[in-house]
């Protein structure tokens, strides 16, 4: 059991800095909503989104690589090269990204503020890079506590420049570019990564073999950001700003469940790598696996249950229609996260090419699907795209993954809850009289078909925990 306690140890770390710092973002929607407009909000979301599609291809997926490269180096010493050899190529994109600006401005997306991309991608990459090597390393714990400092920095300068300076659009983005900029020094002085920067630390062997690992991360992230964004522009370009800034702000209720399964999967692809050696392997992923879809899907349909709650206290009037797009988008996000989990297979085995094809999948179905329903449904066909495209490259991943490791996907369990919440989704969407005694009875449904592996969850953490405590006495 000793694997077990060890990702549920991980996961509780992850998640006191992880939770800590995104409820209290997500605490701020009211003040985003309420200083910016759906219009504002779309251009401040635009230029998150296209900074994040740049990240990765301009650090050449090495923050990507960084972290898989960091736990084998925690084992042979070699961490310094790692760090050092990755930072050379972070910093290359970072002279790149300067490079872009009057491309990002004849993009017409912006309004005059791409300046602000660069500054984002630069700050991010390095903050990143720095705190998922030490993450690969296995400090868990100051990657958890660096979070929790980089949000409150965050939280803090929002409020000074939104409702201080009034600096709208320009204070929204500004405010994480300088707490990421202050989070690097910090790493890099209380970690001592400053000394790992010398020439010598070049290692142009490793560099290779991080390159071939990275790489094929580039397009793949890529993908999944066409997977995820691509319809916000395309809502902004066919429905409007006003539209989009709605989709975009019903977006982060799912970001809920995506915190969820999100610290857990930081814990589990660490665990996958050290702990899934043994002969035990296929039964480790089962359980697993088991544990967090049941997790998923309940977390879900509660989401779901409490979308117009969510709505009507979380964000400004303005975006009271927000709704509508939540089920689906949460009912995304639960097929999302379990394409996750399975890529922990792919990154266990380096199968960087495994993930690079089925997120090409993915994307081409997404943008196929968003020209043919965004005209005919505006931003809720966008949100039917993103719901399939997520299906099909579940399916694939489920079947692909047992090529490596034979562990049960509970294809019955799944079909079963999918139905239970597309059921609870259809009835909220169509608005039946009773929808909300509907949308209980699925949460109900989905806790009892999901009972064992719910309580063998409760079981381990309680047990891991009860565990420590016995221990410390």
């Amino acid at each position: 059991m000793d694997k077990y306690k060890k990702l549920v140890s991980n996961t509780a770390i992850l998640s006191i800095g992880t939770l800590a710092s995104k409820v209290l973002v997500y605490l701020l929607l009211p003040l985003y909503t309420s200083c910016l407009s759906p219009a504002e909000y779309s251009t401040a979301d635009l230029i998150t989104q296209t900074a994040n599609l740049f990240l990765p291809i301009l650090a050449v997926g090495m923050v990507d690589g960084i972290f898989r490269f960091a736990i084998d180096s925690a084992k042979d010493g070699d961490g310094a090269k790692v760090f050092f050899t990755s930072t050379v190529f972070i910093a290359i994109g970072s002279a790149v990204a300067f490079a872009l600006i009057p491309a990002f401005g004849a993009s017409g997306f912006f309004d005059g503020y791409s300046y602000l991309i660069p500054l984002y991608i630069v700050a991010s990459n390095f903050h990143s890079s720095a705190a998922h090597f030490l993450r690969g390393e296995g400090k868990t714990k100051l990657f958890s506590l660096q979070g929790i400092i980089c949000t409150a920095l965050t939280i803090a300068l929002n409020i000074l420049f939104l409702v201080g300076f009034k600096m709208g659009v320009t204070g929204y983005v500004l405010s994480v570019i300088v707490s990421d900029a202050v989070m690097t020094v910090f790493l890099y002085i209380h970690s001592n990564l400053w000394r790992y920067l010398r020439i010598s630390n070049f290692d142009g062997a490793l560099a290779k073999k991080m390159i071939k690992y990275s790489v094929p991360m580039i397009p793949t992230t890529i993908f999944w950001w066409v997977t995820n964004v691509a319809d916000r522009y395309m809502i902004a370009y066919s429905v409007g700003g006003d539209v989009n800034g709605l989709y975009a702000a019903a977006f982060k209720v799912p970001t809920l469940l995506i915190l969820i399964s999100g610290i857990f999967s930081e814990a589990w692809q660490f665990s996958a790598v050290t702990d899934g050696e043994d002969e035990d392997k296929e039964n480790f992923f089962s359980r697993v696996f088991d544990s967090f879809q049941s997790i998923v899907f309940l977390c879900a349909s509660v989401l779901i249950l409490l979308a117009k709650f969510f709505t009507k206290f979380m964000l400004a009037s303005s975006y009271s229609e927000a709704w509508r797009f939540i089920p689906l988008l949460t009912a995304a996000t639960v097929f999302s996260s379990m394409v996750t989990f399975m890529s922990s297979v792919y990154v266990k085995h380096k199968k960087s090419m495994n993930s690079f094809i089925t997120a090409m999948i993915g994307a081409l179905s997404n943008v196929g699907m968003n020209a043919l329903l965004i005209p005919r449904y505006g931003a809720q066909g966008a949100a039917v795209a993103t719901l399939l495209c997520y299906v099909i490259v579940y399916v694939i991943r489920a079947i692909d993954t047992q090529r490596y490791i034979k562990f049960n996907t509970k294809p019955l369990t799944v079909l079963v809850n999918t139905a239970l919440v597309g059921a609870q989704c259809v009835t909220m969407l169509l608005e039946f009289k009773y929808w909300y005694v509907c949308g209980a009875v699925s949460v109900v449904a989905i806790a009892a078909v999901n009972l064992k592996p719910l309580l063998a969850s409760v079981k381990t953490v309680f047990g891991s925990f009860f565990g420590r405590f016995r221990a410390k006495k």
